[in-house]
């Protein structure tokens, strides 16, 4: 008997920041990649897509920027899922195609889904081929551990999704202390990322990593703890466009 074999996650997506929502490449959305993934054009019912709030507290001005990123690719089916969700929020969830986690405290965000089974739910739609997008707190969230300033003495960040096989960092180019403590108390062989400030990378099933718009620095320990770190860089000629003025492109996370 055959059997239907699962089909391929879609790259993770992990901003810094929310410039990249609004991006243009050659005059195009970067995000319009998300129409090809979800196979929006012969999609009924539409493309659905959710926005996780948590970290944030669900300010209902950061929702409002994750929709108009969603309207300039003509996807218009949205909902915010509460940080307490209803079962309509859930049920919405569970059929997302697209799902956005917002930034804020990484920490909040996460009690909040560990408390709801948001968590298992997110790693069951990513297996059943849901984009993901984690957006500053919510690209750490996607990654293997989660921090915040101040940073414990000791002990291992806390638990994270672990869909992107690393540490994720953001916006603290360039000294990247708190990435560095983090991935010190991770211990070898822990890896992890850092994401400046207007950049992003994706992290595709074969597990190979694509920084988008500017480099990442990569970070990595040997056996004896010594501390390794070097640039990925992105692909030649790719994703060269222009970052939006700040009217255009507001801040999803702060």
């Amino acid at each position: 008997m055959s059997s239907i074999a699962a089909p391929t996650p879609p790259p993770l997506f992990l901003f810094a920041d929310s410039a990249l929502l609004f991006w243009r490449v050659e005059g195009r959305p970067f995000l319009d990649c998300l129409r090809v993934l979800t196979g929006a054009e012969l999609r009924v019912p539409p493309v659905r897509a959710a926005y996780l709030g948590a970290s944030n507290g669900d300010v209902p001005a950061f929702y409002e920027v994750f929709t108009a990123a969603m309207e300039g690719i003509g996807i218009t089916h949205c909902r915010a899922i509460s940080a307490s969700p209803t079962p309509q929020d859930l049920e919405w969830l569970a059929s997302a195609d697209i799902i956005l986690l917002a930034g804020g405290d990484p920490r909040v965000g996460w009690e909040a889904f560990r408390a709801h089974g948001v968590d298992a739910l997110l790693q069951e739609r990513h297996r059943a081929g849901a984009v993901l997008i984690g957006v500053s707190a919510g690209a750490m969230q996607l990654g293997q551990g989660l921090w915040a300033e101040p940073l414990p003495v000791e002990g291992e960040p806390l638990p994270a999704l672990g869909l992107a096989p690393f540490l994720v960092g953001v916006h603290e180019a360039p000294e990247w202390q708190g990435l560095r403590r983090a991935l010190q108390q991770a211990g070898y062989p822990h890896r992890a990322l850092g994401i400046p400030l207007g950049g992003g990378l994706l992290v595709h099933a074969d597990g190979s990593i694509e920084p988008i718009r500017h480099p990442v620095i990569d970070l990595g320990l040997d056996p004896e703890g010594r501390l390794h770190e070097s640039l990925l860089l992105p692909p030649v000629n790719s994703y060269q466009g222009e970052r939006p003025a700040p009217s255009e492109a507001p801040k999803l996370l702060q």
